[in-house]
Parts: C-alpha cells; structure tokens; sequence
C-alpha cells in the first residue's frame, strides 16, 4: 500500500470512480458519505457515513485513521464539508486535491440567466411570475433549497428530488421523485407534459443530469442557473483518473 491511506471526501461519481481506481491499484483508501441521500450508490473499499463534527472532528478522525492524503470530492455546492476539509489539511499538513467535474458551459442556443446563489434564483422567478401569468417552473436544485421559493405564490413549480423535501416549499407545486441519469426524450416530454416555462437548476456540471439543458434548448426555454460558489482547497482536477495520478505521485 506504499504508506498511503487516502480520505476520499463525496458521493458524487467521480468519488465512486476514483475509489475504484485506487483500489485496483492497490492504495488504502477510505471514502466517506454525508448520509444524506438515502440508499446511496456505495463504492467499492471501506467506506463511512456520516459527518465529522467540524473542523476538530474531521481533524481527530484524520489523526486517529493515519490519514496521509485527502481527496475532496465532495458536490460543487457542498461547501462547508469543502472548507473543514481545508481547514484540516491545513492544520495537519496534508496534501488536499480538489475533483471537481467540469462545469456546464452556455452553448449556442441557450438562454441562461446567470445568478450568485439561491436567493438570486428565486429573485429571478419572481421577477418572471410578475409579467407573466401563470408561470411554470420545473425547480431541479436538490431538496435542501426548496424553502427559497415558498414565498412566490403566483407561479407553480415541478420539484424534482431524489429524496422527499427537507423544509416547506412552494404552496402551487407538484413534488416528482426520481434519480438520473436522464435522457433527453424523456426531459422533452416532462417538459411538455407540465407545460414548463423555465427552468432552474445549479450549474453541477457532469453528464447525468444535463439532458434537461439540451432539452430546455430545443424548446426555447429559459434556464435560471446558480453559479458554483468558490471553495477553498488544493490544486484541482476534473476527472478520477487525473485525481488517481495524484494520488500516485504522492509516493514519488
């Protein structure tokens, strides 16, 4: 195992992906889950669930388990996990990798309204409903934001959740519960199923959920989209396999 045991922080694929890779390459990882998503697809090695406890908890659990690498690859929105993690890094002097899939580029024929972060999305839809009645919003931002929208009464929403809401939303709206990945026939006819006017969503990047872009193009809908925040951390990749390469040079 060539001395190293690496902290794979995320539930996110490339998270799946690289702990795969280090496992057939014989390094001693261990990947670690929020617990938020209920039945979550687990990768292959050890694997823990649950939070930390801060900071000082994440820094104890590192201490404890010999961790000597930490990779973060956490959701792009996931940022406090993202900050302990640098924070703890720091404190131990340990090398921190960021992975981080590839942001959603605007392509031609897009009509995207760039905003800050939920509030800014939520200012957006209201500003729609007033100028236009009876505004249909298809809301695909993940169940911890819903309560941003449950003070716009003059539009419906479909809310899209892998797991039930975590707080009160919208009063007008229809909950769908499903997990990707999705096709672009089946995003065009829920779209037109529910009359969809705009769409909202956070800019996550990745291919599992992007067919609701394509399909947004091809029906000249607007796509409300929440810019990723800025996380601190180490150097960053986009893909497993540049993360597993750094974990490999780890030992040079």
């Amino acid at each position: 195992m060539n001395g190293r045991r690496v902290l794979i922080l995320g539930g996110t694929a490339e998270a799946r992906s690289l702990a795969t890779l280090l496992d057939a390459a014989g390094v001693d990882a261990v990947s670690s889950l929020a617990g938020r998503v209920k039945n979550p697809a687990l990768p292959v090695g050890e694997v823990r669930v649950g939070g930390f406890g801060g900071v000082d908890g994440l820094v104890s659990w590192l201490r404890t388990n010999e961790c000597t690498a930490i990779v973060d690859a956490t959701h792009p929105f996931a940022r406090v996990i993202s900050a302990n993690a640098a924070q703890a890094a720091e404190a131990l002097e340990l090398p921190l990798l960021t992975l981080r899939r590839a942001e959603w580029q605007a392509r031609p024929g897009d009509a995207w309204i760039e905003v800050d972060d939920m509030l800014g999305a939520a200012r957006a839809v209201s500003e729609m409903a007033a100028v236009r009645d009876d505004l249909r919003v298809f809301l695909t931002t993940g169940r911890q934001d819903v309560d941003v929208f449950k003070a716009i009464d003059d539009a419906w929403f479909l809310i899209r959740l892998v797991d039930p809401p975590e707080r009160e939303g919208p009063r007008h709206s229809t909950v769908i519960r499903s997990r990707g990945p999705y096709r672009l026939e089946g995003e065009l006819a829920l779209m037109r199923e529910h009359g969809i006017d705009v769409i909202v969503t956070k800019n996550s990047g990745g291919q599992l959920v992007s067919a609701k872009l394509d399909a947004a193009r091809q029906l000249s809908l607007p796509v409300i989209m929440v810019r990723r925040p800025s996380t601190p951390g180490g150097p960053r990749v986009h893909t497993a396999a540049e993360a597993a390469h750094w974990v490999a040079g780890l030992a040079e």
